[in-house]
């Protein structure tokens, strides 16, 4: 009678703490992928180059200020400001990430073919940190400048993402895709001007 008094007690409490573990790591997200399949500007699906800059197109050619479009522009077409590929980070990840300017003047991050692991509070940050290779590049997005595009759409597929128009890119030369839940990046690119 008095094993069962202590036995019933450590039983409830370690299911308690199992529950709670699991529900905080969410850990079959690593085994379920959400795919999203969004339109992208034709402009972004051009693949990065090795180096990770972006090379010029003749929708490029023509520069624009982010806030009022010239005319040429809106005859043009959209815009490639900048661009990258994506590095691992604490998950492998891959795909290429572009800043594109529609003839409106509204910005758009879009990334292509992304494959990443799924995972708990995924965001999309844009930075001011340095992307670096290994594990000495996993945490320091968080440490500067760092603006939140929303919640990461699906971890594999392409997406699209709205600039917010008062930005000041020039200060924000990276992509994360951050787990605010455990500061960490999955993966990063470093955006590249686009030669114009």
């Amino acid at each position: 009678m008095r094993v069962r008094r202590v036995v019933i007690p450590v039983g409830a409490a370690a299911a308690g703490l199992l529950t709670a573990g699991l529900v905080w790591f969410q850990p079959w997200k690593l085994w379920v992928d959400h795919r999203v399949d969004e339109r992208l500007p034709a402009i972004a699906l051009a693949p990065a180059p090795p180096s990770a800059a972006v090379s010029p197109s003749p929708l490029t050619s023509a520069t624009a200020s982010p806030s009022a479009p010239s005319a040429a522009n809106k005859a043009v077409g959209p815009v490639l400001l900048s661009g990258g590929e994506l590095i691992s980070h604490e998950h492998p990840t891959r795909g290429t990430v572009s800043v594109v300017q529609q003839p409106d003047g509204k910005r758009l991050l879009a990334i292509a073919h992304l494959d990443t692991s799924n995972g708990p509070d995924l965001h999309v940050w844009l930075t001011d940190a340095p992307v670096r290779q290994g594990s000495g590049g996993y945490h320091v997005f968080d440490d500067g400048e760092h603006v939140s595009l929303g919640p990461l759409k699906g971890n594999v597929g392409n997406q699209v993402y709205a600039i917010p128009n008062d930005l000041d890119l020039s200060r924000l030369t990276s992509v994360t895709i951050w787990c605010d839940r455990f500061d960490v990046s999955f993966g990063a690119a470093e955006l590249v001007p686009a030669a114009g």
